[in-house]
């Protein structure tokens, strides 16, 4: 690019959007004068006329239009360049107001904000732990934690940080005891404990040769809290559906055995879930940039289950 060229075009858009060569020069902080030869030097290097000039207004050719559109947003996107730039080395402040579902935001979450805490010590967080739906606009959220797939919406972004993965398991002692199931139709003759949710059974899902399959009970136990369910299959009561970033730690010390590995159903995604704001502020960009670096290889609870198989 020639030496003058960018202020060139500078001062060309700052008179369109200003309607003179006199208030471009003002906030440009540059003579009338040399606004005028910085048009009248991009018009000569383009050979065509941008303007159209009178005493009393300045109106847009044809082809000022068309440069005067693209340059703008060139412009544009530096100066948004630089706010961003001026954001992440702004030093994250205030309250983070984040949601998440109540087992996963346990289990998971919390120990993200106690390293994000500790890096940034003067800020502060504000955690809801639940499995309804939380409108982050509505009701002022920064950030959430989600599963399952996105809903559609302009006014949230979302990215996919991980993976849920149901497995079905029980102890040992029980699959000794009443035997393992080969197939999915096969729990219907087996002990199962089943998951409520707003009262109705959650169904088991599978992926079979001919389809997808759903186990939708009944169960010998009906329980409405995963942590419930999860301590009915470590005291033998039988089988249980649940994601592998509840019962990991099991899986990999024996406690619980997984069976019908190979009818797996694809996982769900976990999503981080934030407002869409032309710039993060840091304290929003300082938890995502922090959640990515720890799992940017892949969630903790998959890479041991993968490093164990």
């Amino acid at each position: 690019m020639e030496p003058n060229r960018f202020s060139d075009i500078t001062a060309f858009v700052a008179a369109v959007k200003m309607g003179s060569f006199t208030a471009a020069a003002t906030s440009l902080g540059l003579t009338r004068s040399a606004v005028g030869k910085s048009i009248a030097r991009l018009e000569d290097r383009l050979g065509v006329r941008l303007l159209n000039r009178t005493t009393r207004k300045l109106s847009l050719t044809d082809e000022g239009a068309v440069t005067y559109e693209r340059w703008r947003q060139v412009l544009e996107d530096l100066d948004e360049v630089d706010a961003t730039m001026a954001l992440r080395r702004g030093k994250p402040a205030g309250t983070l107001k984040l949601t998440a579902p109540l087992s996963f935001g346990q289990h998971h979450v919390l120990p993200l904000l106690d390293a994000y805490l500790k890096q940034w010590p003067e800020l502060r967080a504000d955690l809801w732990f639940t499995d309804r739906y939380v409108d982050l606009i509505e009701e002022g959220f920064d950030i959430a934690l989600r599963i399952g797939e996105p809903k559609d919406d302009s006014l949230l972004l979302t990215r996919t940080v991980a993976w849920q993965q149901f497995v079905v398991c029980a102890t040992p002692e029980y699959l000794a005891r009443r035997g393992t199931p080969q197939t999915p139709q096969d729990l219907v003759n087996h002990d199962t404990i089943v998951f409520l949710s707003a009262k109705r059974p959650l169904p088991w899902r599978f992926h079979m040769p001919e389809g997808p399959y759903l186990f939708e009970g009944p169960g010998r136990v009906n329980i409405d809290s995963s942590e419930a369910l999860h301590e009915s299959a470590l005291a033998g009561f039988g089988l249980i559906y649940l994601p592998t970033y509840l019962i990991g730690k099991d899986l990999r010390a024996g406690a619980l055995v997984e069976v019908l590995r190979a009818y797996r159903a694809a996982p769900d995604p976990i999503r981080v879930v934030y407002p869409s704001k032309r710039y993060l502020s840091p304290r929003i960009r300082a938890f995502i940039d922090l959640l990515m670096s720890q799992w940017e290889a892949g969630a903790p609870w998959d890479i041991e289950l993968a490093a164990d198989a």
